[in-house]
């Protein structure tokens, strides 16, 4: 029950989250902490600040730790599988209808409509780890780190696994 358990926590945001790693993260969040409650919302932060600092895919490095800590070494197997498969599946059977119809304006219209539900999904999971950071390390701190940040990442152009790191470090030292 447990594998199922992991399988459908992972490929339910896989088949859901439409644009990527970043739209199926609230997914999997809403998965992992509200309907399993493996996690609470700092520990899956933590997870995502750690998957977002590793290189390669957001979605199938969260869905390996999370397996694995669920299920073990098979849980890690099925949490990856379940986060794939529904790219794998449509990669395979759609990819020539996808290409035929790729310049249609209908299918220009279905990506702009969803653009908003994404922005919308990220924004709400940003302000649920603002707000569960601010009880945890004050208002002081939160908005020191999120300001530095954001000066780092968009104005001196560091990249973001380097601000990750130096948060870690920060927190390690500071809090």
């Amino acid at each position: 029950m447990k594998y199922w358990e992991i399988f459908l926590a992972f490929f339910i945001p896989g088949i859901l989250g439409y644009g990527g790693g970043p739209a199926s993260i609230p997914l999997v969040e809403n998965e992992v902490v509200k309907r399993y409650e493996w996690m609470d919302v700092q520990e899956f932060s933590e997870v995502l600040a750690l998957a977002n600092s590793l290189p390669g895919p957001i979605a199938t490095k969260m869905a390996g730790f999370i397996g694995y800590n669920e299920g073990g070494i098979l849980g890690a197997f099925i949490g990856v599988f379940a986060i794939v498969a529904p790219s794998l599946i449509l990669m395979v059977f759609l990819l020539g209808i996808l290409y035929k119809y790729k310049d249609s304006p209908k299918v220009k219209r279905l990506t702009m409509y969803v653009r908003p539900v994404i922005a919308i999904l990220l924004g709400l999971m940003a302000y649920r780890f603002f707000f569960e950071s601010y009880t945890g390390i004050g208002l002081f701190q939160t908005i020191f780190i999120t300001l530095g940040s954001y000066l780092l990442i968009e104005r001196v152009k560091i990249h973001p696994a380097f601000v990750i790191i130096g948060a870690f470090v920060y927190g390690g030292f500071f809090l």
